[in-house]
């Protein structure tokens, strides 16, 4: 099995995630690592035993030695890095949301194809265990039909203007950072966009939305409440019912556990699988396995239904009236 060599653009806290799933994975080997400070990457390198450490991420994108690049910056740099290292012919994982908008997330679809290299965005979610068993209780009709789901991801944070949540200039706010996360989980159960979405949210001193409410309708009767809040803890739960019992998933975006009750609230099954490192592990694998086999996208997570997912954020924030600076004429 031959080694997969990575690269990795920023060194912040997700980053140090994906990093610590690498080290853990065979015939895998992190080759370099980019910061706008190289201080930092030096750091960050010497903390992974990573070769080479780059000042710029320019450099890392040339790097013969580097297969596909992780970038984990800010969510308003996604697209210009994703684009410079499939430029280079490197494939990539770019954590969510791949980019801003439906436009920009369609540029890199089509630069990729261009290039003809991998492309992915880091939805870790659908790759965990539990949000398999979850989806192979759904198949198995085992609460019946599906006739609610209530997703929710929301925490409180202080307000500070200089935070990268509150921050306009490079995408704040909850839709894009967490509530992209209850959006993907359900079209993702539910293998189909909605017919209708409702939507509304607060948008704060700081122009980006601290909390919204979202409402999916699809024409079989069922209906989808999600929420996210980057202001208000909310909780980080998903709860889908059906006519013959409901499925509870605590923390579903990084879900370890979920369990299964009849319709008299009866637990009739419980699932349980800790992460032996973290849960980055998964979507790391999944890249490995695309790269050795040749593919330009997963199945899991096809370019297609990042791009639904990035048109419905759009409709979504276009209700709002929010846009990012970045989107200004």
């Amino acid at each position: 099995m031959n080694k997969i060599k990575w690269g990795i653009i920023g060194t912040g806290w997700i980053s140090t995630m994906f990093a610590t799933a690498l080290s853990s994975i065979e015939n895998t080997e992190m080759a370099a690592v980019a910061s706008r400070d190289l201080g930092r990457a030096k750091d960050f390198a010497e903390k992974f035993k990573i070769k080479k450490a780059y000042g710029s991420y320019e450099e890392l994108v040339k790097d013969p030695d580097v297969d596909v690049v992780y970038i984990g910056t800010p969510h308003s740099e996604h697209k210009d890095n994703a684009a410079m290292s499939i430029q280079n012919g490197k494939a990539v994982l770019c954590e969510k949301p791949i980019t801003l908008n439906q436009k920009e997330t369609q540029y890199l679809i089509s630069l990729a194809k261009e290039h003809k290299v991998f492309l992915m965005e880091a939805m870790w979610t659908k790759f965990l265990p539990a949000t398999r068993k979850v989806k192979s209780w759904l198949k198995d009709k085992r609460i019946g039909e599906v006739q609610h789901y209530k997703v929710s991801f929301g925490y409180y944070t202080k307000f500070d203007i200089n935070s990268r949540l509150f921050n306009p200039d490079i995408a704040g706010g909850a839709l894009l950072d967490v509530g992209i996360y209850p959006i993907t989980y359900v079209t993702h159960m539910m293998e189909k966009l909605p017919d209708q979405i409702i939507s509304s949210a607060v948008i704060g001193k700081s122009n980006v939305d601290e909390q919204n409410v979202i409402i999916f309708k699809y024409k079989e009767g069922i209906l989808a409440d999600l929420s996210s809040s980057v202001a208000v803890n909310t909780g980080k739960d998903a709860v889908i019912v059906g006519d013959k019992g409901k499925i509870v998933v605590p923390n579903f975006w990084m879900a370890e556990t979920a369990m299964l009750y009849d319709a008299e609230n009866n637990l009739v099954e419980s699932f349980s699988e800790p992460f032996a490192v973290n849960g980055y592990v998964y979507e790391a694998e999944e890249v490995n396995r695309c790269l050795r086999e040749g593919k330009l996208e997963s199945e899991v997570v096809p370019l297609k239904d990042t791009l639904d997912i990035m048109k419905i954020m759009d409709e979504i924030r276009a209700d709002w009236g929010l846009t990012y600076p970045q989107e200004r004429g």
